[in-house]
């Protein structure tokens, strides 16, 4: 049996690699694309090996999953750091609305989603992990805010899901617009997004018990 603190060590040591790797291929998918990557140039950038990269994420898609995970991943702690500050719903969506339109409009954001969006027309079956495994985990902790207000009686202009969706297009657009323009098209200042949540807030109507 591996002792605790040797078997904690290695856990550390492996979580350290991964995200090594996850790193060195978000960098080299935006600098270079993702069909122009190659395993070995993720290896040489991360200091890993093929073997911890077969092991970790199975193939190319696999780290492509594990990148916009961890987009997922910082949506979904925006909102939820939100969350547990327990301010009014006004003044915490306008903190998750201006947390969020900074990280889906960052360009690095912006080319992980257009990588994402060319994997998907050319192989449904990725298409289909992406949204089970990742692209709902921002939206599902929209859904889990307006539950909860809901569960502490606010009153509200439609179900959690619904009020989840509806908010999330807030950004949704923005970010498929300037994925497929390349940047043509000017990207969404901090005011208008600031006046799409108060409008949002009116029509959502979430009155306090």
């Amino acid at each position: 049996m591996v002792p605790v603190m040797e078997q904690w060590s290695q856990n550390c040591r492996l979580e350290r690699r991964k995200g090594a790797i996850v790193a060195a291929a978000r960098d080299l998918f935006i600098k270079n694309g993702f069909e122009q990557t190659t395993l070995a140039e993720i290896v040489n950038l991360s200091g890993g090996s093929l073997s911890t990269v077969y092991k970790l994420f199975g193939n190319k898609d696999g780290l492509l999953e594990a990148v916009v995970l961890k987009n997922a991943a910082s949506g979904e702690a925006i909102i939820r750091d939100a969350m547990e500050a327990g301010l009014a719903p006004g003044p915490t969506l306008h903190q998750v609305a201006d947390g969020l339109q900074k990280l889906f409009l960052h360009p690095d954001v912006v080319a992980i989603v257009r990588i994402v969006i060319g994997r998907s027309v050319s192989d449904p079956r990725f298409a289909r992990r992406f949204f089970e495994r990742t692209a709902n985990r921002t939206r599902d902790a929209m859904r889990e805010l307006f539950a909860r207000w809901q569960e502490a009686g606010y009153s509200m202009q439609g179900t959690p899901d619904f009020l989840a969706d509806q908010f999330m297009s807030l950004f949704s657009t923005d970010l498929q617009r300037q994925a497929f323009s390349y940047g043509v098209i000017g990207t969404t200042s901090r005011e208008m997004i600031a006046a799409r949540t108060d409008f949002f807030l009116k029509a959502a109507e979430i009155l306090p018990p």
